[in-house]
Protein backbone atom coordinates (compact mmCIF):
# COMPACT_ATOMS: atom_id res chain seq x y z
CA UNK A 1 0.00 0.00 0.00
CA UNK A 2 1.32 3.45 -0.93
CA UNK A 3 1.68 6.14 1.70
CA UNK A 4 -0.07 9.48 1.68
CA UNK A 5 3.30 11.18 1.15
CA UNK A 6 3.87 9.10 -2.00
CA UNK A 7 0.49 10.22 -3.36
CA UNK A 8 1.11 13.91 -2.72
CA UNK A 9 4.65 13.70 -4.12
CA UNK A 10 3.31 12.23 -7.36
CA UNK A 11 0.32 14.64 -7.61
CA UNK A 12 1.63 18.21 -7.24
CA UNK A 13 -1.79 19.84 -7.82
CA UNK A 14 -3.28 17.82 -4.94
CA UNK A 15 -0.28 18.64 -2.76
CA UNK A 16 -0.76 22.36 -3.39
CA UNK A 17 -4.48 22.14 -2.50
CA UNK A 18 -3.65 20.25 0.71
CA UNK A 19 -0.94 22.72 1.76
CA UNK A 20 -3.27 25.66 1.10
CA UNK A 21 -6.03 24.03 3.17
CA UNK A 22 -3.63 23.14 5.99
CA UNK A 23 -2.27 26.69 6.07
CA UNK A 24 -5.80 28.09 6.36
CA UNK A 25 -6.69 25.60 9.13
CA UNK A 26 -3.63 26.56 11.18
CA UNK A 27 -4.89 30.15 11.18
CA UNK A 28 -8.23 29.21 12.79
CA UNK A 29 -8.47 29.44 16.60
CA UNK A 30 -8.59 25.64 16.95
CA UNK A 31 -5.71 25.00 14.54
CA UNK A 32 -3.58 27.78 16.04
CA UNK A 33 -4.12 26.36 19.53
CA UNK A 34 -3.07 22.86 18.47
CA UNK A 35 0.03 24.22 16.76
CA UNK A 36 0.90 26.42 19.76
CA UNK A 37 0.66 23.52 22.24
CA UNK A 38 2.64 21.21 19.94
CA UNK A 39 5.42 23.78 19.53
CA UNK A 40 5.51 24.44 23.28
CA UNK A 41 5.91 20.73 24.06
CA UNK A 42 8.67 20.37 21.44
CA UNK A 43 10.53 23.28 23.06
CA UNK A 44 9.97 21.87 26.57
CA UNK A 45 11.42 18.51 25.47
CA UNK A 46 14.32 20.14 23.63
CA UNK A 47 13.45 18.67 20.22
CA UNK A 48 15.02 20.57 17.34
CA UNK A 49 13.94 20.75 13.68
CA UNK A 50 15.14 17.61 11.94
CA UNK A 51 15.09 15.48 15.11
CA UNK A 52 13.98 11.92 14.25
CA UNK A 53 11.64 11.97 17.25
CA UNK A 54 8.20 13.52 17.76
CA UNK A 55 6.87 15.16 20.90
CA UNK A 56 4.27 12.55 21.84
CA UNK A 57 1.52 13.80 24.17
CA UNK A 58 0.44 11.57 27.02
CA UNK A 59 -3.12 10.33 26.59
CA UNK A 60 -5.56 13.07 27.57
CA UNK A 61 -2.88 15.70 28.14
CA UNK A 62 -2.39 18.90 26.16
CA UNK A 63 0.83 19.97 27.87
CA UNK A 64 2.77 16.87 29.00
CA UNK A 65 4.53 14.32 26.85
CA UNK A 66 7.70 12.49 25.94
CA UNK A 67 10.04 12.20 22.96
CA UNK A 68 9.08 9.21 20.84
CA UNK A 69 10.23 7.87 17.44
CA UNK A 70 8.05 9.34 14.68
CA UNK A 71 7.11 5.92 13.34
CA UNK A 72 5.68 4.81 16.70
CA UNK A 73 3.95 8.11 17.50
CA UNK A 74 2.25 8.44 14.12
CA UNK A 75 1.26 4.76 13.96
CA UNK A 76 -0.47 5.10 17.34
CA UNK A 77 -3.35 7.00 15.71
CA UNK A 78 -4.03 4.26 13.18
CA UNK A 79 -3.85 1.61 15.90
CA UNK A 80 -6.49 3.44 17.93
CA UNK A 81 -8.82 3.53 14.92
CA UNK A 82 -8.35 -0.17 14.28
CA UNK A 83 -8.99 -1.11 17.91
CA UNK A 84 -12.24 0.88 18.14
CA UNK A 85 -13.84 -0.30 14.91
Amino acid sequence: MASTADYYNSHPEAKNRRLKQQSAYQKTPKGAGIKKRANALRAKLGLKVGDPRDASHYSGSLTAGRPQPKSINRASRTLKKIRHT
